[in-house]
């Protein structure tokens, strides 16, 4: 029989741990949040470590918990495109952020194992951080993947930046977990404790001394469109007409070198556009020498799975036939429906889409400049800008260089929520993991422009009807984790597991 007291600690243990997760998740989103998160995910291992060690089940539980107040917190604006845009009931619109945050914080409590598994030693610390780097790339890689709400991309307002560049943001996880817990053995071990945050510090500050690319050629003359139309606009045939003709007047009277319109500007199958769309832009590129690149629905006449429409990059560009890219990295169930659950999308009152993917390593724009060289731009669309592996091949296995991110983006379907900035910081992680800067066109926001270490340099207000017309500098050259990928870091930290278990037997 359990004691009513025991019983009553074991509750205020579990919703103590809730608590802080959503503490943390808070936390992100505050101008320094990447340094905030350090002395929460502290008292986060402390309360962890209040139990006892021996119970599996009881280290899972609790971790768990932390992990579902991390998230409901952090992904609360998917009930806004479930309920608000698509009409879901409420209740099941709640269930389903429910269940996507239980099943993301499972990831979490599989990584605080290692509290249990491999407590009483020295390099706890060392194991927790490696166990939560494998677990982070296991989330971003299962089932597709969905690696959102990472502790990386907060880094980019935090201290360890600078290391994305080398190894990536897993390299900056790794050191958020490990930081924080040498910070909550300052008590029990100062000395060594100290010694090894000031290596930290040292190893920190002399990685910030090196850069991996530089500048090419002169900055080059932008526009970045973003019209902010409402998500329900797109399903009625006036609202795409409406939004068609702005972004076709916005990009036809622009005289910028570079025209950029977001996702689904022209939210209608390509082929399907009213008559002389494209050629008409093409004519103006033409005889400007600019170049233009658009969301757009693409059409396929033969695809193998029956797939015929795909989220489309149209790129236009002076005396060069019309660039095409198709997304590769599609959102489950807004962009493609998995197998079995076709019934969990007819519970929306709004048409989704089943797109056809596109290949893993197309090619880069290519943005023609006159009398200076070319330059090219690898594109991603949206939500493939979370996984930071998957651009790093693409622009390590590419033919050509490249000298530029473009992100095209539509974050209407989740309202005015934190979910814009949540992906700006992933899009600023890319810039700095790359060395290369990024532009950021989006139908509602946040339109902007990054420079190669992740800053913004200009931006539109969120939910305005607007323009961004500035320059950016190209660039050029890769950084190590471009050309080594998450291998570096995984490595390491599989070794440092194997190596914790070996000891674990041992003693």
């Amino acid at each position: 029989m359990i004691h009513p007291l025991s019983r009553s600690r074991s509750a205020i243990h579990y919703l103590t741990l809730f608590i802080l997760g959503a503490v943390l998740a808070g936390a992100t989103e505050l101008s320094y949040g990447g340094w905030i998160q350090i002395p929460i995910l502290s008292v986060i291992w402390w309360q962890l470590t209040l139990e006892n060690h021996s119970s599996i089940k009881h280290q899972l539980l609790s971790g768990l918990i932390f992990g579902l107040g991390y998230f409901v917190i952090g992904l609360w604006w998917i009930y806004i495109s479930l309920h608000d845009v698509g009409g879901m009931n409420a209740a099941l619109s709640c269930m389903a952020v429910f269940l996507l945050s239980a099943y993301m914080a499972l990831y979490f409590a599989l990584a605080t194992l290692t509290l249990t598994l491999l407590h009483n030693s020295r390099f706890t610390g060392l194991f927790l951080a490696a166990s939560w780097v494998v677990m982070e790339f296991l989330r971003g890689y299962i089932f597709t993947g969905f690696p959102w709400m990472g502790l990386a991309e907060s880094q980019v307002n935090g201290p360890f930046s600078v290391i994305a560049p080398y190894f990536g943001g897993l390299a900056c996880t790794f050191l958020v977990v490990f930081t924080s817990w040498q910070i909550l053995q300052l008590k029990k071990d100062p000395l060594v404790s100290t010694l090894t945050l000031i290596f930290v510090i040292v190893l920190t500050a002399l990685s910030s001394l090196w850069s991996f690319t530089k500048p090419i050629g002169a900055p080059l003359r932008v526009e970045l469109i973003q019209g902010n139309f409402a998500q329900s606009l797109i399903f009625k045939p006036e609202g795409v007409l409406k939004q068609i003709e702005f972004y076709f007047a916005a990009m036809s009277k622009s005289h910028a070198e570079l025209i950029i319109a977001p996702e689904t500007a022209f939210p209608w199958p390509e082929s399907n556009l009213p008559s002389g769309t494209i050629d008409a832009l093409q004519k103006q590129i033409n005889q400007q020498g600019n170049n233009l690149l658009f969301g757009v629905i693409g059409r396929h006449t033969n695809t193998k799975d029956g797939r015929e429409f795909s989220n489309r990059a149209l790129g236009l560009s002076p005396a060069n036939p019309p660039y095409l890219y198709d997304k590769n990295h599609l959102v489950p169930f807004g962009e493609f429906i998995p197998p079995g659950f076709h019934w969990f999308v007819n519970a929306f009152n709004v048409p989704l889409s089943d797109f056809a993917r596109g290949g893993m390593n197309q090619e880069n724009f290519l943005i023609q400049r006159p009398n200076q060289k070319p330059l090219l731009a690898a594109i991603t669309i949206c939500y493939e800008d979370v996984f930071g592996g998957e651009l790093a091949s693409r622009i390590r296995n590419s033919s050509t260089s490249t000298n530029v991110l473009i992100n095209l983006t539509n974050l209407a379907w989740f309202g005015d929520s934190q979910a814009s900035s949540q992906q700006l910081r992933l899009s600023q992680l890319r810039s700095l993991e790359t060395g290369l800067p990024a532009l950021r066109a989006t139908n509602t926001g946040i339109t902007s422009v990054l420079g190669p270490d992740g800053k913004v340099l200009s931006s539109l207000p969120e939910f305005s009807q607007a323009s961004l017309i500035t320059q950016v500098q190209a660039y050029e050259g890769k950084t190590p984790y471009v050309r080594w990928g998450n291998l570096p870091i995984l490595s390491i930290s599989c070794i440092l597991l194997i190596w914790g278990l070996i000891r674990h037997r041992r003693f």
